[in-house]
């Protein structure tokens, strides 16, 4: 079968399309915000924590393991980084205990101190456990950052910075935090903390 009559192939050169179409509008000065941010937070040895659900909470993980490593990459220090969404026991606990929209900010009411970066990854926007980080961050006083999709949802309005991308598809909205987080990992790497 010829490629271009392929369906399967148009439809995954479609999503590729529309991926390319949201990445190439964007404005990226909020992404400037958050890499200075975290640059800052690196050289003063603060903590990144990071919070999502399902792929989110995924996404989370990998981020934290590239600005605890990556942004090293054998030449130094990373930076401190935690996912919120990596440690199974706490969140089943705290999810039983008190309720699944306290898992975060039962965390940070622990481990978050003034000065560390909140970034919250969030399809929607609006998902209680997201919110309530925020809230639990901005008491603390911790910089908050979020990048969300769709319409932004009430997050976009609650952190000090919102990476918002208007797209109403939850994988390319997922995509979009990988992106960020690695645009933001490369340039820290290159601008090193020393």
């Amino acid at each position: 079968m010829n490629a271009a009559a392929d369906p399967v192939v148009a439809e995954f050169a479609d999503y590729s399309s529309r991926l390319r179409a949201v990445l190439q509008s964007a404005d990226y000065a909020p992404v400037a915000s958050l890499a200075r941010a975290m640059q800052d937070c690196w050289r003063e040895e603060r903590c990144l924590y990071l919070c999502g659900n399902g792929g989110s909470a995924g996404n989370a993980v990998h981020l934290a393991n590239d600005f605890v490593y990556g942004i090293a990459m054998g030449n130094g220090v990373g930076m401190r980084a935690h996912a919120l969404s990596a440690n199974t026991s706490v969140l089943t606990c705290l999810a039983n205990d008190l309720d699944y929209s306290e898992i975060f900010s039962a965390q940070l009411k622990v481990f978050g101190r003034r000065g560390d970066v909140l970034v919250a990854l969030s399809g929607s926007g609006n998902s209680p456990n997201i919110l309530k980080a925020i809230g639990a961050a901005k008491e603390l006083g911790m910089p908050t950052y979020a990048v969300l999709g769709y319409g932004g949802g009430k997050a976009k309005d609650m952190v000090d910075v919102p990476i918002h991308f208007a797209v109403s598809d939850m994988q390319i909205a997922e995509d979009l935090q990988l992106v960020v987080g690695h645009m933001v990992m490369q340039w820290l790497h290159r601008n090193r903390k020393n």
